[in-house]
């Protein structure tokens, strides 16, 4: 299984949190690749720059050590993420959302609101 981690469940990673859903861990080491979006990187930026966030660590770096890999936004990317029905507003969700489905990527997730799409969803 190839997955595409969402944001709650890579932060909680990398800071090793008790707030981490148990099957995610074992979700993760029993993957063949484990992929982080571009858009993730940027909703951490954002929310980072709000002050709604704290995460000094340098992302390249950590998904480097982690063995992650990055997965670019493209432009069908995002023509796809458009094209999907209105049930979440939320941007960077519904760019995963098109990337697990484009790419053929399990999305390891906690949010219930993302099974409701024709994609493969991990919930945690």
């Amino acid at each position: 299984m190839n997955l595409l981690l969402d944001t709650h469940i890579l932060l909680w990673w990398l800071a090793n949190s008790r707030h981490l859903p148990a099957p995610a861990p074992a979700a993760i080491l029993g993957s063949e690749r484990i992929y982080v979006s571009a858009a993730t990187a940027w909703e951490i930026g954002i929310k980072v720059s709000l002050g709604r966030l704290a995460f000094d660590g340098d992302m390249e770096k950590q998904l480097v050590s982690n063995n992650f890999l990055p997965l670019h936004v493209t432009l069908s990317h995002a023509v796809a993420a458009g094209q999907l029905p209105q049930r979440h507003k939320d941007p960077f969700d519904r760019m995963l959302i098109a990337q697990a489905k484009m790419e053929s990527l399990t999305l390891l997730t906690h949010d219930r609101r993302l099974k409701g799409y024709d994609v493969d969803v991990l919930l945690t």
